[in-house]
């Protein structure tokens, strides 16, 4: 039995733990500094340790023995995870959307006997497995556009939005550069920019730019592909909105209120939507061809509970990530990239199933 340490009892954390202690073969140890928040976790899922993990000494003590080490923490803790993780001879998978720490994660799994795998997930995560995929398909490349949004069902407010996901990683998205390739270079551009329309089913939606859900895809396909970009799907309205929460007020001086004022003003929700929407060109048999993948995914229940759609995408990501690992079907040293994966080993996985 694979012994799995998680770090994070929060939303993303607790549906992690129901989905692997449901297989039986992972004897798990979920650790946070919040009790409460760990006793919404049922004793027969998982040992429950209180323990604050910001702390160096204290995480290095709870990672010793681990197989796998698995980080459900805001990004800004992942760097000293990784560096735990190394030292306890473990495997490392984290959900982090944040480049920098990305960076470091990749610095600390340099030269390492172990697997080290960050940006598992929806985006980055999954949509970088299907954009790779479907881009292998091609003899040349032109554009790879990959559009992802967690959208609540019956949006009723003027964002017309929800919580679904961690503030703080909302608000790096909106606030934070973006990678992307240019003319086959790669960049930095603005979030929030690069507004467009589409429609889908018959919804209108919009997109526009936002950080982190290329994950290394951007360094993969430099000087294979004219263009490559990521945004986020919302509907009509929000980026507006939000642009004048983040420039006008200029809010993203000032994120510790910025995220309160969502905490406090946006609701939660679990009636979401999840939607991915890639689009790759290039040359097929001589011809300038397009494919595209397009899916939705809706909240469910699943092992006992009721879980948003966004909660069932990411922790069904990371487990599939942590389950191929296992199998041997990932590489078992140094830094892993998500497109390393093959699609057809992840929808064929019994995490990666909650995707088809």
């Amino acid at each position: 039995m694979t012994k799995l340490l998680l770090l994070g009892a929060g939303k993303i954390g607790s549906a992690i733990t129901a989905l692997l202690a449901e297989t039986g073969d992972y004897e798990i140890t979920v650790a946070d500094a919040n009790s409460e928040m760990l006793k919404l976790i049922p004793e027969r899922e998982a040992e429950r340790r209180t323990a604050n993990v910001a702390d160096e000494d204290t995480l290095h003590a709870i990672a010793k023995g681990q197989d796998v080490i698995v980080s459900a923490l805001p990004f800004f803790l992942n760097a000293p995870v990784a560096a735990a993780a190394r030292a306890a001879g473990a495997h490392y998978f984290d959900l982090t959307e944040d480049v920098e720490t990305t960076e470091k994660v990749k610095a600390i799994a340099d030269g390492a006997e172990t697997a080290f795998v960050p940006q598992c997930g929806l985006a980055p995560g999954f949509v970088s497995i299907v954009a790779y995929d479907l881009a292998a398909r091609f003899a040349g490349l032109r554009d790879v556009h990959m559009r992802v949004g967690a959208l609540p069902q019956y949006p009723v407010n003027a964002l017309r939005y929800n919580l679904t996901w961690s503030t703080d990683g909302l608000i790096n998205e909106y606030c934070n550069p973006c990678d992307a390739v240019h003319d086959g270079q790669r960049m930095k551009v603005l979030a929030l920019e690069g507004l467009e329309h589409f429609s889908l089913e018959g919804v209108r939606y919009e997109a526009f730019n936002t950080s982190g859900g290329l994950g290394t895809l951007a360094e993969t396909l430099e000087g294979k592909v004219d263009s490559l970009n990521y945004k986020t799907v919302r509907y009509p309205g929000h980026r507006d909105m939000v642009q004048m929460l983040v420039r006008d007020l200029r809010l993203s001086e000032r994120r510790g209120l910025f995220r309160d004022l969502l905490d406090t003003a946006v609701p939660m929700t679990k009636q979401d939507v999840v939607l991915i929407f890639v689009t790759v060109a290039g040359e097929q048999e001589g011809r300038l061809t397009q494919e595209t993948y397009a899916k939705k995914i809706y909240n469910k229940e699943l092992a006992g509970h009721e879980w948003s759609a966004i909660q069932v995408t990411t922790a069904a990501g990371i487990c599939a990530m942590v389950d191929l690992m296992v199998e041997g079907k990932l590489p078992a040293k140094g830094f892993v990239r998500q497109e390393q994966c093959k699609l057809d080993d992840f929808l064929a996985n019994r995490f990666g199933q909650h995707y088809t």
